[in-house]
């Protein structure tokens, strides 16, 4: 199992934060074909050969993915795929 584990800081209030992630779970969703749904305020995304979700804190967001076998080979393009998108809705 590989693992990918970002954590951002952000200065967006809890609205604002709420709506990027879910920017950024669309973005995923429609690139690597993840399923993704709300609990509270963390988001969790699942598909075969991979899983884990997105927490939004007052002052940071973390995502934390799992990444199986067959989507190994992928990791630095969908890491690099969230650094990207997190630097867009957060304005790092």
């Amino acid at each position: 199992m590989s693992t990918i584990d970002i954590h951002r800081a952000h200065s967006l209030d809890k609205a604002h934060a709420r709506e990027a992630a879910e920017i950024l779970a669309k973005d995923l969703s429609r690139q690597f074909d993840v399923n993704y749904e709300w609990e509270g305020d963390r988001l969790r995304f699942k598909r075969s050969g991979v899983k884990g979700k997105l927490e939004i804190y007052e002052q940071e967001l973390h995502v934390h993915l799992e990444l199986g076998l067959m989507l190994r080979a992928f990791k630095p393009r969908i890491e690099q795929e969230i650094h990207t998108q997190l630097d867009q809705i957060t304005g790092g």
